[in-house]
């Protein structure tokens, strides 16, 4: 006799599938599968019966009470949430539910897929750049007091944040009385990242230190000037030659 769809073990299905699976209605759990237990390190009994918003944070119960209760009629969207297991540790999820009938009772499954590993790798990948973006803010010193600020490829809203951060802090400890920020090297700037850059030169003057815009090209002057960045009351010259020229710097060619 030839086997149909209907004759496949629901249980049996969802017990072995490697994601934690738990099926619940009325706000109540009905039943978690062999990954389910080992993921929220409890026994089926102990949960069998709970509130599936145990394991939610006081303050994404309302929304996820929600979330459920449209589940009912259509699958929900994949969300993130830090959810709680049995013995109180924390742990970032994927969670995806949709409705299944058990027997005559609408009920809600959900997937919970663990999302440590990726976090972390995330979180490994993120310092591993900060350490590359903050070895790349080089203050060049030049003379006694003047360091020039090499502006280099592409900087995104990251990187000018971390240059925001960092150049105030690098000019004291180098005591930089003047910094030349050269843009020579930059072609292509938003307006969110110039506005961080253009920062950098307002927290400078609040300083003390005298800064000079170098390499401006006037494609980025007017990203500038769109911002109502004022330009005006900061020295803007074509190159790093020009401004040490400004500076009363001379060259020994210059001078013979």
């Amino acid at each position: 006799m030839s086997k149909t769809i209907s004759d496949i073990d629901y249980r049996e299905v969802i017990e072995y599938s490697l994601d934690p699976l738990i099926i619940h209605t009325d706000f109540k759990i009905l039943y978690i599968n062999g990954a389910a237990e080992k993921f929220f390190r409890a026994k089926k009994e102990e949960v069998i019966g709970a509130s599936p918003l145990d394991i939610f944070k006081e303050t994404s119960k309302s929304a996820i009470r929600k979330r459920i209760q449209s589940a009912y009629q259509q699958p929900a969207e994949v969300i993130e949430e830090t959810i709680y297991r049995m013995d109180g540790t924390t742990v970032v999820v994927e969670l995806y539910c949709h409705p299944v009938m058990i027997g005559n009772t609408k009920a809600i499954q959900t997937y919970v897929r663990d999302l440590s590993e990726k976090k972390e790798a995330e979180k490994r990948h993120q310092e591993m750049k900060k350490q590359v973006n903050e070895l790349s803010i080089t203050l060049v010193p030049l003379l006694s007091g003047i360091a020039v600020l090499p502006l280099a490829g592409s900087v995104d809203e990251e990187r000018a944040r971390q240059l925001l951060e960092l150049v105030p802090g690098k000019v004291q400890e180098q005591n930089v009385s003047c910094l030349i920020i050269d843009f020579t090297g930059i072609y292509q700037l938003d307006n969110v990242v110039t506005d961080y850059l253009f920062k950098i030169n307002r927290v400078l003057s609040l300083l003390g230190v005298c800064s000079i815009i170098t390499g401006l090209r006037p494609d980025l002057a007017i990203v500038a000037t769109s911002l109502n960045i004022d330009l005006g009351s900061t020295p803007t010259l074509s190159t790093v030659k020009d401004a040490l020229y400004s500076l009363g710097v001379r060259y020994e060619e210059e001078e013979h």
